[in-house]
């Protein structure tokens, strides 16, 4: 009798723990459906990425709180949100897919029981339910009221306690309401899903594609505000940046932006803002950057490099054109031009530099030899490859003589483009063969400064006014039309 009453009080005992032991699974497991789906924003000045629910991109989006998300925004027609994922040798990461795990398990458990148990399967079905408002427009009232009729909570479990619930119905129901509702880009991850024989494998991928379906629909908010958010973005920052001034400025001004200007006073104020904007294409390092301008400064940066390349490149092929197999066949130029830019696509900084600039002159050699061959004419002798060779590598100075022309001649062409409202002139001697670069470079560089000065060009003057008398001030400033032109400013690619 007692050995009995034991076993029972054990067996009791053990039913209770798997009891107690499967509420905490189902307990911890809940956000492992991804109900709360959260998204990367893009690491903006330098600062951490930010990590938000699709709640709050609505939020942010519909109230323009945040001038960074404002400035990207406007500035970057490609930024989009990312779906977050912890890193996978992180805690969090480590405890995610442990949870997951732990989740999918006690599905099968439950699933394969006899008679099946359907306490996880009912509480997959409702977070489903919920994430259906996220992915569809509110308008689309007819199709939720029919989601939310097909997943009554109430008709399931009254269909498991029956015994009669047909868990691979509501996957196929769920798999055809996405596949009217996704992007066209989702069409194939759908079709996958009803090639999935597993049930528990099918919900898993179902869930993992309605994650994707979150992220497209955040990208689509964000693209619906685009155009108010780049039309209200300037005087958002101007307000933002008076407050600034107004409660937190104090004496102690701007010492980096008040040096940029002064190294450049000219003899109007424009012709002194427009100089120090020319001077970012390729900034000191030994100079302070400004502080008004840092949010840009890896913009600025990237565009500095986008610059170099291009007068690396026009260095090499006007180089390349001592011979005569290049300068006079035209498709030959063109060809080796091609070539030659994507070799230096990926120069970024100072220490890539001379390793594609070698690069570029095996090109040169090679690509001028086997054209030679193919016209039956001799290839290039020692001599002149020697003398090709040293050319190209001298274009690692900066400061010698092809290269110091080029950057010359791309200098007054920017300067000229700036101050254009028109379209762009043809590209100087050099440049020809790379004129999509050019012109997408000057596009991004006049977008950029004519953001900022619209944002900062009043500051600018007051600076450039600081200590000078009201006639010195007034004979200071530029004649109508002398300024920054802002004309296709919005249209360009960063």
């Amino acid at each position: 009798m007692d050995a009995q009453e034991n076993r029972g009080g054990r067996s009791a005992q053990s039913s209770g723990q798997e009891e107690l032991e499967e509420r905490r699974m189902r307990t911890d497991s809940e956000s492992s459906v991804d109900s709360m789906t959260r998204f990367v924003l893009p690491s903006l000045d330098g600062t951490p990425p930010k990590i938000v629910t699709l709640d709050e991109v609505s939020s942010m989006f519909k109230n323009l709180r945040n001038m960074e998300l404002a400035h990207e925004i406007a500035l970057n027609p490609e930024f989009k949100l990312q779906k977050y994922e912890p890193p996978s040798d992180s805690l969090e990461g480590a405890i995610k897919k442990m949870v997951h795990k732990a989740f999918w398990d006690l599905l099968r458990q439950q699933l394969e029981r006899q008679p099946p148990s359907y306490d996880q399967a009912i509480r997959l079905l409702a977070e489903i339910k919920e994430c259906f408002p996220q992915l569809l427009s509110p308008n689309n009232e007819r199709a939720l009221a029919h989601i939310n009729e097909v997943l009554d909570d109430s008709v399931i479990r009254q269909q498991a306690e029956r015994g009669t619930l047909d868990f691979r119905s509501y996957a196929n129901f769920v798999i055809n309401i996405l596949s009217r509702s996704c992007s066209p880009a989702r069409d194939e991850a759908v079709a996958a899903l009803r090639e999935i024989d597993d049930v528990v494998d099918t919900f898993r991928s179902i869930l993992e594609l309605m994650t994707l379906m979150k992220l497209d629909m955040a990208n689509f908010m964000l693209a619906l505000a685009r155009t108010e958010i780049a039309a209200n973005s300037v005087q958002y920052e101007k307000e933002k940046f008076s407050k600034y001034l107004r409660e937190f400025h104090g004496n102690a001004g701007f010492p980096a932006t008040e040096d940029w200007l002064q190294r450049h006073r000219s003899s109007s104020h424009d012709e002194t803002i427009y100089n120090a904007y020319m001077q970012l294409i390729d900034y000191p390092a030994d100079k302070e950057f400004p502080e008004l301008l840092r949010i840009d400064k890896e913009r600025f940066a990237g565009l500095s490099w986008r610059a170099q390349r291009l007068i690396l490149c026009a260095s090499l092929i006007s180089i390349a054109q001592s011979t005569p197999i290049i300068s006079q066949r035209r498709e030959n130029r063109i060809k080796l031009a091609q070539q030659l830019d994507i070799i230096v696509q990926d120069v970024k900084n100072q220490d890539q530099v001379a390793t594609a600039i070698e690069s570029c002159y095996e090109q040169i050699r090679s690509f001028v030899n086997k054209a030679l061959e193919q016209e039956n004419m001799p290839a290039m002798s020692d001599a002149d490859q020697e003398a090709l060779k040293n050319q190209v590598l001298k274009l690692a100075n900066k400061a010698s003589p092809v290269p110091s022309l080029m950057a010359k001649r791309l200098d007054g062409y920017v300067r000229v483009t700036l101050r254009s409202n028109g379209s762009i002139p043809p590209p100087p001697a050099g440049f020809a063969d790379f004129q999509e670069e050019l012109v997408a470079f000057i596009a991004s560089f006049r977008r950029l400064v004519s953001y900022n000065h619209a944002v900062f060009g009043e500051h600018f003057h007051q600076i450039l006014s600081k200590g000078m008398s009201g006639g010195e001030a007034e004979s200071s400033a530029a004649p109508t039309g002398s300024g920054i032109a802002t004309g296709h400013a919005q249209t360009a690619k960063p």
